[in-house]
């Protein structure tokens, strides 16, 4: 395992300097005749990440995209994350729908999180027992220290087999599907992106605070994951010492 920190001048320096280590992992991941999977998450911070990609011009065609987390939302609304990574990456990058394995998000939660299991269980071959390995899973981190959809206090942080699973968030009073701690900790390589002043105490608490993931979830990787590496701003950097 190995652990990464990366600090740029702004949000943007930071999303870029991600983006382009995604496409790097996929790069090895496809060397030859193979392809790569990608799970990515929504939110403000990975906007310009998702430019960056859609710029690229990378054979796309070898990459099958999934999703982190997303809301009980249509692919439509304004708060779907497929939503988000269709805006600005998908659909400008003309990235092969064929590849795109969304999180029906329109359909009831504990539906929509079998059915993205099963899809997720059927692409990689997996058995009943077994977790999917991705070869690139990109997070965010919340100002609470909530990654993905699992947020402090969230029973399911506990969880060592599950793919995904429907999650109702408090705080937002909404459902959420999102991937398992079982499945973040799996994947071959994880890139955390985290930008803004808003951030900078959820920073300090991931890396300054006792490893406590129940309280700060977003440290899940620090201690057993594989390959983690952030990429923040200097604005979310701020508090650590």
């Amino acid at each position: 395992m190995s652990i990464h920190r990366f600090t740029y001048p702004d949000a943007k320096a930071a999303a870029e300097a991600c983006a382009r280590s995604i496409l790097a992992r996929l790069e090895t991941a496809t060397a030859g005749a193979g392809s790569a999977t990608l799970a990515v998450s929504g939110g403000s911070s990975p906007v310009s990440m998702f430019q960056a990609l859609a710029r690229e011009k990378f054979d796309w065609s070898r990459v099958h995209l999934f999703w982190v987390d997303e809301r009980a939302v249509p692919p439509t609304d304004s708060q779907s994350n497929y939503k988000l990574v269709d805006d600005h990456f998908i659909s400008v990058a003309h990235f092969p729908r064929r590849n795109v394995h969304r999180v029906e998000g329109e359909m009831r939660p504990d539906e929509a999180a079998r059915r993205y299991s099963d899809e997720t269980r059927s692409f990689f071959g997996l058995g009943p027992s077994d977790l999917p390995h991705f070869d690139v899973i990109h997070r965010g981190v919340g100002t609470d220290a909530h990654t993905a959809s699992l947020f402090p206090g969230e029973p399911l942080i506990d969880e060592r087999e599950g793919i995904a699973a429907a999650v109702w968030v408090e705080k937002m009073s909404q459902w959420r599907i999102t991937l398992l701690p079982s499945v973040l900790r799996a994947a071959r390589n994880t890139v955390v992106l985290a930008a803004g002043a808003d951030k900078a105490q959820a920073v300090r608490d991931v890396f300054e605070e006792p490893y406590d993931p129940k309280r700060f979830p977003a440290q899940l990787g620090l201690h057993d994951g594989r390959a983690v590496t952030w990429f923040m701003d200097e604005a979310a950097v701020r508090l650590v010492g």
